[in-house]
């Protein structure tokens, strides 16, 4: 067993959560983890988010669907790609939130235990 969750477990964690919430693209999903871990000096890496998306499409998750950024198509040639869950995405996403929940609670109780011996 790991000391401690894969990173990568962690940022398949909350896009999944993003994708939820209808955020739905690459770099709009990295902008907002850059924002919400600032405060503790964490930025995912690139790499690592786009590696993540790539993981749950092949897993059945999400899809792909590009588009146009924009709604004008004469002025708007950015294409950028949405990703949504499948069919059974919803349910496989739960499963492996689940799955995240309990690794998050035994790290969770190996920092507090940490923290309490040695402060």
């Amino acid at each position: 067993m790991a000391f401690m969750i894969a990173q990568r477990a962690f940022i398949k964690l909350y896009l999944l959560t993003l994708v939820e919430k209808h955020h739905g693209y690459g770099y709009e999903m990295l902008e907002a983890m850059k924002s919400s871990f600032k405060e503790f000096g964490y930025t995912p890496p690139q790499s690592e988010i786009y590696r993540a998306l790539h993981e749950l499409d092949s897993e059945g998750i999400l899809y792909r669907e590009k588009r146009l950024k924009g709604n004008d198509p004469k002025v708007d040639f950015q294409e950028i790609v949405i990703y949504r869950f499948t069919d059974q995405g919803k349910e496989k996403a739960k499963l492996y939130k689940k799955q995240v929940k309990a690794d998050l609670d035994r790290c969770l109780g190996i920092l507090h235990k940490a923290e309490k011996d040695n402060y």
